[in-house]
């Protein structure tokens, strides 16, 4: 009887386990950079932003994966829901952009097996390191990009760090990373800042609105201050008018020779 010989199915863990992130300040940074990019890219549906997620880049050895902090894929459907990312899926396609938001007890991996994970093997075209904390990155916010196989530094601008894959600038802000459009010069607000700015734009709003109203309503009683000093103006000329009228005729009845009719007492 003939027999097939049959391969055993891969299994690709999709979590390891271990907490997202080192401290509070390192999960702050992951949350909020991967929502910033996501809303920057909001309409661009081949941007893939993604963080603290498996990738796999060998198939058939679930062995050889990292779980970057942050990651970027330029030219994939961000709408296909992926419990874990294997580059064989993806038409061998790997991150474009990666950052790890490191640590004194992580340099080692990030500044070693990582660095040359994503350099030699991956080759993601850019490598940014951040140091939240400031416990041993000076300056705390690094980059490195891709030149004929080797990560070089990226040198600032205007202090801060441009990605051309982003097509952004970075920089250390406080504990966390502002993102900045280079072609205004304005910092990409966070999904918060744009939430405060638009509550302030409704307050100014309505503080306007309530501007606009007293002004109607100052302008509503002047209008009508108006009208009833024209209303009292209109009966003074009516009275002017009628007492000229009468001594209009008193004055022909004089010379006429008639004796005026005397007035009526009131």
């Amino acid at each position: 009887m003939a027999t097939a010989s049959t391969r055993a199915e891969v299994f690709y863990p999709e979590s390891d386990g271990k907490p997202m992130a080192e401290t509070t300040q390192h999960r702050d940074v992951m949350i909020e950079l991967i929502v910033g990019l996501r809303d920057w890219f909001a309409d661009d549906p081949l941007a893939y932003v993604s963080g603290n997620e498996f990738l796999y880049w060998v198939e058939g050895n679930p062995r050889r994966n990292v779980s970057p902090d942050v990651w970027f894929v330029r030219g994939i459907d961000k709408a296909v829901v992926r419990p874990s990312y294997k580059t064989w899926l993806e038409g061998g396609k790997g991150p474009d952009f990666v950052l790890e938001a490191t640590s004194r007890s992580t340099r080692r991996e990030d500044r070693g097996k990582k660095f040359r994970t994503y350099q030699d093997e991956l080759k993601v075209r850019e490598y940014f390191l951040f140091d939240p904390l400031g416990e041993y990155l000076k300056p705390p916010l690094q980059g490195y990009r891709l030149a004929e196989g080797q990560y070089r530094p990226i040198g600032p601008v205007d202090g801060r760090l441009p990605s051309e894959v982003l097509g952004l600038h970075l920089e250390a802000d406080g504990g966390l990373i502002g993102l900045f459009d280079p072609a205004t010069g304005r910092k990409v607000p966070t999904r918060l800042e744009a939430l405060e700015e638009e509550r302030e734009a409704l307050r100014r709003r309505d503080a306007e609105l309530d501007r606009e109203r007293e002004e109607r309503r100052r302008l509503d009683a002047e209008l009508r201050r108006e009208r009833e000093g024209r209303r009292r103006s209109d009966a003074a000329l009516v009275e002017s008018q009628a007492e000229i009228e009468r001594l209009r005729r008193e004055l022909e009845a004089l010379r006429a020779g008639q004796a005026p009719k005397p007035k009526k007492r009131k």
